[in-house]
């Protein structure tokens, strides 16, 4: 029977791909928007969960476990300026969901 923890592991490395192969062109601020976390988000949970289990993990270790890469090679590849459209969406649910 295969363990609970190996199915999330391979849900969350399949996430991943997803976000980082099939569509970096999603960006960051459109998923806060719609539904309140990132990859950012992912990558302190990460760092969190490593702390938890007794490992020390900075946050751009813990990005570069998410993103696949140095963030800042990734954001350079990726991450386009926010439009004020985004900025203003952004604003609007970080009220909402607080």
């Amino acid at each position: 029977m295969v363990d609970t923890v190996e199915l999330e592991a391979a849900a969350f490395r399949r996430l991943l791909r997803h976000l980082n192969q099939a569509r970096p062109d999603v960006q960051n601020i459109d998923l806060m928007i719609l539904a309140g976390f990132c990859r950012n988000c992912l990558a302190d949970w990460y760092r969190e969960a490593a702390e938890a289990a007794g490992q020390p993990m900075d946050k751009e270790q813990a990005r570069e476990a998410v993103y696949g890469m140095p963030f800042a090679e990734w954001k350079a590849r990726h991450q386009a300026e926010a439009t004020p459209e985004q900025l203003a969406a952004f604003e609007a649910a970080r009220r909402r969901h607080g």
